[in-house]
């Protein structure tokens, strides 16, 4: 659970003001400003208010939060900051706001006019979806929910793309070489500019002094290039520090390139370098990474939920992965990064009000007040049959008068193993579930039994972070047994990816015939078995 009250601009506010924020971004030069989106979609901001930054339209600084009236009742998706700062909001329509410092035109709108105010971005853009945004220092980004990236501002490097150093007054489409591309991501460190595409490559674009594009030169770039250094691998996460930049394959694994005065690569060393390496191999597999344009500071999350930091850190120059006693990645930029931003657009969960719920967990598996008691595989688990009636409507029907095990004080299981049924119970006292994707397939199995959608997509979710090339195939055929749609398409496009060394796995050649046949066709379709 993320603690804003880490970040010291909402030390101040009340409990009872904490608790309506649902997201957040502490951002600006010195970490002195501050956005946040309450439970009611209202829109506040406070603090020094650098180059009119808090859209308030003056130019007065706030210790206590203003609300943005023009921004309430709008759903916000993404949000992103330049160095001015200038700052860019999406809704959840795609429509684009910024306002801010606008030296550049980084806002977007054919001026180089401070913006005190939000403003609707709407040149080049009109009738598109905009679904993310990406600052770097005084240039802008756009992901359009097609697949287009559009940027403008600052390009004294070509990190706008367009193919010459002058500076872009409103959204240009990003062309060249991702003309045909479909791009699922973007990011932005100070002067470069990075996206991936569906099919796991990564392109750059912009200065490369540091080697930040990962191209093996250190030339800048006024078009986007592909990373070549990382063919073969499917990317589905990249971050841009200040001057480095890394890359979270689908398989787990962690790629660092660029600048590493500070160490922020996390190769052991402070040398830069031009093209990806890989750290952390000797870790368990990797789900988040995490580092912002303003920082030089890096972050990873294991899949087990450790934390590693390691860069510049309050000034330390840490050259390898730190373990911290962090629970997310947020934590160690509040903590240790210079300025301590957010590297990212905070979204919050209170279970920590939820004092009732806290209560039902610490009760699960207690003997001493349980009425009740399965019996698995040899084993008792005690649980409370008022609580799982209220909870499950297997176990309401399950406890009405014409059933056997209403009467009875325990009852057993065969069906599933004590791991996968220990699982379930405890999910209904506490809303989690901590499985191996191995066991989550057999819960996935109990969840669809029973009709619990919640927890089949839980389950889902951990099969697709826990994916390998050995358990893939196996991982495709539950999800196809369990009508699990969309895991079945994550497990699918994983397959595909990694199509030889899948098909050489003990899991693909014990599979049934039929589906055998489904996958090649499938496959062939998509274009898999092209030279």
């Amino acid at each position: 659970m993320v603690d804003v009250t880490k970040w010291p601009l909402f030390s101040l506010m009340s409990p009872q003001e904490l608790s309506t924020i649902r997201k957040a971004c502490v951002f600006g030069m010195s970490a002195n400003e501050a956005i946040y989106i309450t439970s009611d979609d209202e829109v506040y901001v406070f603090g020094l208010n650098c180059s009119n930054c808090l859209g308030t339209g003056d130019s007065q600084s706030s210790i206590v939060p203003k609300k943005v009236d023009f921004l309430c009742g709008r759903k916000v998706v993404s949000l992103s900051y330049g160095s001015g700062p200038h700052i860019l909001l999406v809704t959840e329509d795609g429509e684009l706001f910024a306002w801010g410092h606008n030296g550049y035109s980084q806002l977007g709108n054919g001026t180089t006019n401070q913006g005190v105010a939000p403003v609707l971005v709407s040149a080049n853009l009109l009738n598109k979806k905009v679904t993310e945004v990406a600052c770097g220092s005084h240039h802008s980004m756009a992901l359009i929910d097609s697949g287009e990236v559009y940027a403008w501002g600052y390009n004294n490097c070509g990190q706008v793309g367009s193919g010459s150093t002058a500076n872009q007054p409103t959204p240009r489409r990003v062309s060249s070489c991702l003309q045909n591309k479909v791009a699922i991501s973007i990011v932005c460190g100070q002067t470069s500019s990075l996206a991936v595409v569906d099919n796991g490559e990564v392109y750059g674009w912009g200065y490369n002094g540091n080697g930040q594009l990962g191209l093996g030169n250190n030339g800048n770039q006024l078009t986007p290039c592909r990373l070549v250094a990382l063919q073969g691998l499917c990317v589905q996460q990249i971050v841009s520090g200040y001057a480095h930049s890394m890359a979270l394959t689908d398989e787990g694994l962690l790629y660092a390139w660029g600048a590493n005065t500070y160490g922020q690569l996390g190769t052991g060393n402070k040398s830069n370098q031009l093209s990806p390496v890989q750290i952390m191999a000797e870790k368990e597999r990797i789900v988040e990474i995490a580092a912002c344009h303003s920082a030089h500071t890096s972050a990873a999350k294991t899949q087990s939920g450790q934390v590693y930091m390691w860069g510049q850190c309050r000034g330390q120059s840490i050259v390898l992965p730190h373990l911290t006693h962090f629970s997310c990645t947020d934590d160690v930029f509040a903590c240790f990064a210079s300025p301590s931003v957010m590297w990212r657009l905070l979204t919050m969960e209170h279970n920590d009000f939820l004092t009732v719920a806290q209560s039902l967990k610490k009760e699960f598996d207690n003997p001493e007040t349980a009425d009740l008691k399965f019996c698995i595989d040899g084993k008792y688990i005690y649980v409370h049959k008022a609580l799982l009636k209220i909870r499950c409507e297997h176990f309401r029907s399950m406890f009405q008068s014409h059933w056997n095990e209403d009467m009875k004080e325990v009852i057993e299981i065969e069906q599933f193993s004590y791991p996968v049924y220990r699982s379930f119970l405890e999910f209904l006292y506490t809303d989690n579930v901590e499985l191996p994707p191995e066991d989550a397939i057999g819960l996935l199995d109990l969840a669809t039994s029973y009709c619990e959608n919640r927890l089949k997509r839980l389950c889902q979710h951990i099969i697709k972070r826990g994916i390998t090339v050995e358990n893939a195939f196996s991982l495709l055929s539950a999800a196809v047994r369990y009508d699990a749609e969309d895991l079945e398409e994550f497990c699918f496009k994983f397959c595909v990816n990694h199509l030889t060394e899948v098909t050489q796995t003990a899991a693909f050649w014990q599979i049934d015939g039929n589906m055998l046949k489904d996958f090649i066709c499938r496959a062939s379709r998509c274009g898999a078995f092209k030279n």
